[in-house]
């Protein structure tokens, strides 16, 4: 019975589906006069007897009817499938041949593995959705600051922050929508500072009892192409040791002015990794790891058991992003090798990597005095040292050009599917846009 409310009135269904079938009639009819041969029915012979009488415009009476067969049919099928569309998604209506086209050219796509958290992670994103729907970001869950840190604190689940914004940055919905769900308030007794997609987050694992399954509910909301994992669904803590070997605990806290990190680490130290996250480490043709903060957005992923393991032996192509800027009280004075250093010093496995991709295009001097101010300066490209290490380096111009210093999403996207072709691991080469 369920299959009868396609008839039920209101459903704008029943007119196109009459059309179909005076398109299918139609079509018959003019096979029949252009062929001049009864088939099945006393019909058809009672349009051959008419035939006769007008054998002369036999031709152009069929392909007449052809014709009107075929522009009814089409006509119907258009219109069947534009109701429908219509009724599920009213926005996608005006434009329905691009949004199919794009929707099954993303699902064509590679299958890209991005790892790690913050900004950087999420403008790198919205450049490659424009290429690919089969995108896993892993991201890290070690914050413990901002609205982060008050949710963790206050309901014991994981930090949403970083998750919100990448799935954000995955979101094919209305610019309504993601201002909703990165909107900060402001104002109000125990409200403000928190960000409304971390709370509608912590709100969904409440009421499913998973931090997993409430993700997969935001991403329903917002339309994702991909998804998002956390690294780890334990409550993990980063620590710090620093070269003068004092330690610092919490993710927030790391950054100091006054001293140069050593090294990082988590507790507990025997965090399980996602298994779903790993196994689609194995599975990807592009692992990307950054860009972002390196001890407290990429290093926290891959110091879990298993990560570095799954780095060294998948058959994905592996690129590290390095970020632009060096980061005050993280990164202060490294150059791009001294990145690429400190990350591998933190993994059990040495052949992880198999580009770095840095940009070569120059910072304006009215940027790097607004940087310097606040400790910040360009990272050097020097090239050498990471080529030492058996890595190859590609350097492009992937600056976004506006006021802040940052990757451009579509240049650094362009490039990550550009050595991703080069080494045979494009599955389509156009950009679905």
């Amino acid at each position: 019975m369920k299959r009868m409310k396609w008839l039920y009135p209101g459903m704008r269904v029943k007119r196109w589906v009459g059309l179909l079938i005076l398109g299918v009639f139609t079509i018959a009819t003019g096979l029949i006069v252009l062929l001049n041969a009864p088939v099945l029915s006393l019909y058809e012979e009672s349009i051959l007897t008419w035939v006769e009488r007008w054998e002369s415009y036999s031709m152009v009476v069929g392909a007449g009817l052809l014709a009107v067969g075929g522009f009814c049919i089409a006509l119907s099928i258009r219109n069947v499938i534009r109701s429908v569309v219509g009724a599920i998604r009213p926005a996608d209506v005006p434009n329905l041949v691009e949004h199919v086209y794009k929707y099954r050219n993303l699902q064509k796509g590679l299958h890209i593995v991005t790892i790690g958290g913050g900004t950087g992670l999420s403008t790198m994103l919205r450049g490659l959705k424009d290429y690919s729907s089969n995108i896993t970001a892993i991201v890290t869950v070690a914050d413990d600051g901002g609205s982060s840190g008050r949710i963790r604190h206050d309901l014991g689940i994981l930090p949403p922050g970083d998750i919100r914004n990448t799935l954000v940055a995955l979101a094919d919905t209305e610019p309504l929508m993601e201002d909703l769900f990165q909107y900060r308030f402001n104002w109000g007794e125990g409200l403000a500072g928190h960000s409304f997609g971390n709370l509608f987050i912590a709100a969904m694992t409440d009421i499913t009892g998973d931090f997993e399954e409430s993700i997969r509910a935001f991403s329903k909301v917002l339309a994702v192409r991909g998804k998002v994992l956390p690294s780890t669904l334990e409550s993990v803590r980063l620590g710090a040791i620093y070269e003068d070997g004092s330690i610092m605990m919490g993710e927030s806290c790391i950054p100091q002015r006054d001293k140069r990190i050593k090294h990082v680490f988590l507790e507990p130290a025997s965090s399980r990794a996602l298994p779903e996250a790993i196994e689609a480490i194995y599975q990807a043709d592009v692992v990307v790891i950054g860009p972002g903060s390196l001890y407290t957005s990429i290093i926290p992923n891959l110091i879990i058991p298993g990560f570095a393991e799954a780095l060294a032996n998948t058959s994905a192509l592996r690129i590290y992003v390095c970020n632009v800027m060096t980061q005050p009280g993280e990164t202060d004075h490294y150059t791009a090798s001294d990145h690429v250093d400190h990350l591998l010093a933190h993994l059990d496995e040495e052949n992880v990597l198999d580009y770095v991709v840095v940009n070569r295009a120059r910072i304006s001097a009215a940027q790097t005095r607004k940087y310097a101010l606040e400790g910040a300066h360009p990272v050097q490209a020097d090239v050498t040292g990471i080529v030492k290490r058996g890595i190859q380096v590609h350097q492009s111009d992937l600056l976004d050009q506006m006021d802040l210093v940052r990757h451009d999403s579509q240049k650094l996207a362009a490039e990550i599917m550009h050595l991703a072709a080069i080494h045979g691991k494009h599955k389509n080469g156009e950009r679905a846009v």
